[in-house]
């Protein structure tokens, strides 16, 4: 990490004669040019997420060996710089560094990791590492081919978001379906092409993904549950085509897609994306080993515009449906920056169960929709605006008895657009045990959670 600040204090030193301050969606650029037009440029960005959040933990949950119904937290959600640029009319880099999830427990043994002694200095990491080459541009159209570490796949908009133009405190991460089991944190080593051609927009890629037994953490044994497979590695195809009804969306990072503009454009996108892998996950059926392919695909619509442009007014609006199919039985628990280390109430056949946890991933069904509307410019004076919103997932899973319904409400206070928000947001989640009747869970009660957060980027 010392070797990355230290390349990016000299390039900074080095264009601080040169740099630039633009203005699009309401974020400023800090870039190098490296020819006279300035299509040629080094950039360099940083944004950093801190929660404040006051939780109700799931019933049972211990932190660090004792019993607590209730945590208040403070952790960085996301800490992230990039590095990325036009070298020549047909070359582009792309690089990113960072961490995430990193709070009082980071690092704690059998929670972020497998092994003991501990050590809450190793969370950063390269989240992307590309480069690209454009092998045909007309006017907007375009056709790049790329390869490294990326975050560029299929299934949603939601699976390859970009993270500081996030409308709702948080993305629905769900959708990226294999988050820290066979990638890192949703990127994974693929070569790919992207590009936009007329009113499509498209991304295709074939990843190599990473052994189950390399995130960390104690893979799941084998059991009559689908679980992912440690033999008969096999390649990860994955697709995303997007149709641009009006405007086109900002295409010049690789994959990533952006929350909302603040009304800047006028969008309305219908998109269709899919991931696929062969003998991607397995099973015990009595004395034999099955496997099944992870199948996964969503088509949504998303729209983002204006609704007075003199006042500065803005709608913005997802809704979605996912087909996923890890294999028979499949069920992950996830809670993002779990403030907790343990349970004294396992559930049977599932782990993580603590804290803010909820089944996150399964075999099913999910529709997700969100929604939100930009007050006017200047609506708290020199302080900036609010947007208030709303998100809704119904995942119906075929290991729960009663399906998952969470809903967050919220509010951004926006100072400087995207560039400087506070946003405050409530999390309403299911609670679920063990059912006696099946190897279905049933659900108990439900829980919320209180998070502040505070975003800072440039």
């Amino acid at each position: 990490m010392k070797i990355v600040l230290a390349l990016l204090l000299l390039i900074s030193s080095v264009a601080m004669s040169q740099v630039k301050l633009t203005d699009d969606n309401n974020k400023s650029d800090i870039r190098y040019s490296l020819n006279p037009s300035g299509y040629h440029y080094v950039k360099f960005t940083f944004t950093n997420q801190v929660w404040f959040r006051l939780n109700d933990n799931n019933p049972g949950t211990t932190v660090l060996s004792d019993p607590a119904s209730q945590t208040f937290d403070i952790g960085l959600r996301r800490t992230r710089l990039q590095l990325f640029g036009q070298i020549t009319d047909r070359i582009f880099f792309y690089t990113q560094f960072g961490l995430n999830n990193f709070n009082k427990t980071n690092g704690f043994p059998g929670y972020n990791t497998a092994g003991t002694p501990s050590n809450r200095k190793v969370a950063a990491f390269f989240h992307d590492a590309l480069g690209e080459y454009e092998v045909q541009r007309k006017g907007n159209s375009f056709i790049r081919f790329g390869g490294g570490l990326t975050i560029v796949n299929g299934l949603s908009r939601f699976s390859q978001p970009s993270i500081s133009t996030i409308m709702t405190m948080d993305v629905p991460i769900f959708a990226q379906a294999t988050a820290d089991q066979t990638d890192q944190f949703s990127r994974k080593l693929a070569v790919y092409s992207r590009g936009q051609i007329g009113k499509i927009n498209y991304r295709i890629s074939v990843a190599d993904p990473f052994p189950i037994e390399t995130n960390g953490a104690v893979p799941p044994a084998l059991n009559a549950n689908s679980v992912f497979a440690q033999k008969k590695h096999k390649k990860q195809f994955d697709g995303l085509f997007i149709y641009n009804l009006f405007d086109t969306e900002d295409n010049t990072t690789p994959g990533y897609t952006t929350g909302t503009y603040l009304g800047k454009r006028k969008i309305l996108n219908i998109e269709a994306g899919f991931i696929a892998q062969k003998n991607a996950l397995w099973r015990k059926e009595g004395v034999d080993t099955l496997y099944s392919n992870m199948n996964l695909w969503s088509i949504a619509s998303y729209l983002d515009m204006p609704v007075n442009k003199e006042k500065g007014t803005a709608v913005s609006a997802y809704l979605g449906y996912f087909h996923t199919d890890y294999g028979k039985g499949y069920l992950r628990y996830n809670g993002s920056m779990n403030p907790a280390t343990g349970t004294t109430l396992p559930i049977t056949g599932v782990s993580g169960t603590h804290g803010n946890a909820y089944p996150m991933f399964g075999t099913g069904n999910v529709i997700y929709s969100q929604a939100g509307y930009k007050f006017k410019d200047g609506l708290l004076g020199s302080q900036g605006t609010l947007m208030p919103y709303a998100s809704l997932q119904y995942s119906d899973y075929d290991r729960l008895w009663d399906p998952v319904l969470l809903y967050n409400l919220g509010v951004n206070w926006l100072m400087k657009g995207h560039n400087g928000k506070l946003t405050l947001n409530y999390e309403n989640r299911p609670v679920y045990k063990n059912s006696t009747l099946s190897n279905e869970l049933q659900k108990d009660m439900r829980k919320g959670s209180w998070i502040l957060q505070y975003q800072v980027s440039i």
